[in-house]
């Protein structure tokens, strides 16, 4: 089940959080405040995966930038990445925008979740990430809707 994230679910996401960390880096470095990083300004909303009553993902809206999207490795498989991305394609297009979103071009399981379910990548590109540290980032834009 896909829903809204309420703050009660913070500490759960917070756990999703870092156990998709440990499994495969995301994010790539473990924030100071996790509940805070799942709350970034300028967010729109943010939406959670729920299995058996348990958060298992998760995802944000900020603005047309999709973003925190993540699901507990156990959960995986289900296709709970693709819903939650859903629900956030269709709450930025209900505000008239077509969504955006950044990956790391080594998180090749999300690029591959991005591809299959129609994200077009628009440009590749080196970000400096803070202490001499660069990144090969993928910028992705939702294709057009026939519909």
């Amino acid at each position: 089940m896909i829903r809204r994230r309420q703050d009660t679910d913070l500490d759960a996401c917070v756990d999703v959080l870092a156990r998709v960390h440990t499994h495969s880096g995301y994010p790539h470095h473990w924030p100071r405040d996790p509940a805070r990083w799942l709350t970034p300004d300028g967010l729109t909303a943010a939406w959670v995966a729920e299995t058996a009553g348990r958060v298992v993902g998760h995802v944000a809206l900020c603005g047309r930038e999709v973003s925190r999207l993540c699901v507990a490795p156990a959960a995986r498989g289900a296709g709970l990445g693709g819903r939650l991305l859903r629900a956030a394609e269709e709450a930025a297009a209900a505000r008239g925008l077509r969504p955006v979103l950044e990956v790391k071009t080594t998180d090749t399981s999300a690029v591959a979740l991005y591809e299959r379910l129609g994200w077009v990548r628009r440009a590749t590109e080196r970000q400096d990430w803070g202490a001499g540290e660069v990144v090969a980032v993928h910028r992705y834009e939702r294709a057009r809707s026939d519909h």
